[in-house]
């Protein structure tokens, strides 16, 4: 399967993120997911007032997030493009400030916060779900068994 992530980066944290690093983290969750299609994804490395007004903009919520995602399409098998292009999946974006904050709080690394919350928003955009509990469970344990599968395989 071909993935094709572009990374867009607020130039402060132009140094501390790993473009490559983050394609093969989506590459192996796209391909553990199953998606056969080609596709495109955006990734965006922001701060906290971007991501607050994304926020505002689109789910009406006047404040920071760690991630959010804004899908695309709903079902690849139905999307209609460019035989010459890879339909675009959807776009995720990540508060460089709040991974570090969590990854503090967490004790873990701010790599490991920043892969956690793309394989987070990647899930988003395959159709999962944290709304409802029973959802939020389903998400975050299939979130963490991926984390240790594309960890284990980028080692």
């Amino acid at each position: 399967m071909r993935i094709e992530l572009s990374v867009q980066k607020d130039p402060q944290f132009e140094e501390k993120v790993d473009d490559e690093h983050l394609k093969q983290i989506a590459e192996r969750v796209l391909g553990e997911e199953a998606l056969k299609h080609p596709t495109t994804v955006g990734l965006l490395i922001t701060d906290d007032e971007t991501i607050r007004g994304l926020n505002l903009q689109y789910r009406g919520q006047d404040s920071e997030t760690d991630v959010l995602a804004f899908g695309m399409i709903d079902d690849l098998d139905g999307f209609v493009s460019p035989p010459s292009l890879p339909p675009q999946l959807g776009d995720v974006v990540v508060s460089y400030p709040r991974a570090a904050e969590q990854a503090a709080e967490y004790g873990h690394s701010v790599e490991e916060e920043l892969d956690r919350l793309v394989i987070h928003g990647l899930l988003h955009l395959l159709g999962y779900d944290d709304e409802e509990e029973a959802q939020r469970q389903e998400m975050w344990a299939k979130q963490e068994a991926l984390l240790e599968f594309t960890r284990a395989s980028t080692e």
